[in-house]
């Protein structure tokens, strides 16, 4: 197996609270990694610490056999990420946006066949603000497979995407994995973990309290669907 994310008991903390607790992680080459939690279990800072936008506090983090602080630029050129909440220039256009996000990298991907894949080819000289938060969401995709990566970090890749879209989604993702890409995503739909990931880890208060495959995580909770499982884990079942 190839590692090409390895964390070790890292640590994060904010004034004093801790957020992200001791965690320890590999993500293997070609694999779906899943990271789940509630809001504020500390998915986004362990995200942000792995790729090297944070420092941690304490442990070691590895991305693609690199420190993401010290080889910030060689990550970078390999490494993307999607985040659900991105910022962009007033009224620029779909392929203004894609060509802007191709000129920062050295090897791309045809945007354009990108857009066609994910159902926006027709939406190429449209404003991104005139498109659906769905039509969004996936542009948002693609601006994050356009660097052609080894690695990308998904976050709430399918928000606002109704069910076919985000079979469509997840049909594409399952196609990119085969190729080799490793893609590392948070969640909080259980469907699509279960139908996406291959490892999961989840989050309580920044502590992993799970760490392992779908199928364990029902299987050492004390029921039947994956679902109840997870909010049985956060303690979340009665809210």
């Amino acid at each position: 197996m190839t590692v090409t994310i390895k964390v070790e008991h890292m640590s994060k903390s904010y004034n004093g609270i801790t957020v992200v607790d001791d965690l320890t992680l590999d993500v293997a080459k070609g694999e779906v990694f899943g990271l789940l939690g509630a809001n504020g279990a500390g998915k986004s800072t362990t995200i942000e610490c792995v790729i090297g936008t944070k420092k941690s506090d304490k442990g070691r983090v590895s991305v693609l056999g690199m420190d993401p602080l010290s080889h910030r630029k060689e990550v970078y050129e390999r490494v993307s990420v999607q985040f659900q909440e991105s910022n962009y220039q007033d009224k620029i256009r779909v392929d203004e946006l894609c060509e802007t996000t191709q000129a920062l990298y050295q090897n791309t991907t045809d945007y354009k066949e990108l857009l066609d894949q994910f159902g926006l080819s027709d939406k190429l000289k449209n404003q991104v603000n005139d498109l659906s938060g769905g039509q969004k969401q996936r542009l948002f995709i693609v601006l994050a497979l356009i660097p052609d990566p080894d690695v990308v970090f998904l976050d709430e890749l399918t928000t606002g995407l109704d069910a076919r879209a985000r079979r469509d989604v997840w049909k594409k993702l399952a196609e990119l994995k085969k190729k080799g890409l490793t893609i590392f995503l948070t969640s909080h739909f259980m469907d699509e973990v279960e139908a996406l990931c291959d490892t999961i880890c989840i989050l309580k208060k920044g502590k992993s309290v799970f760490y392992g495959t779908v199928k364990d995580a029902i299987s050492s909770s004390p029921y039947e669907s994956f679902e109840d499982a997870y909010l049985w884990y956060t303690d979340e079942e009665d809210k």
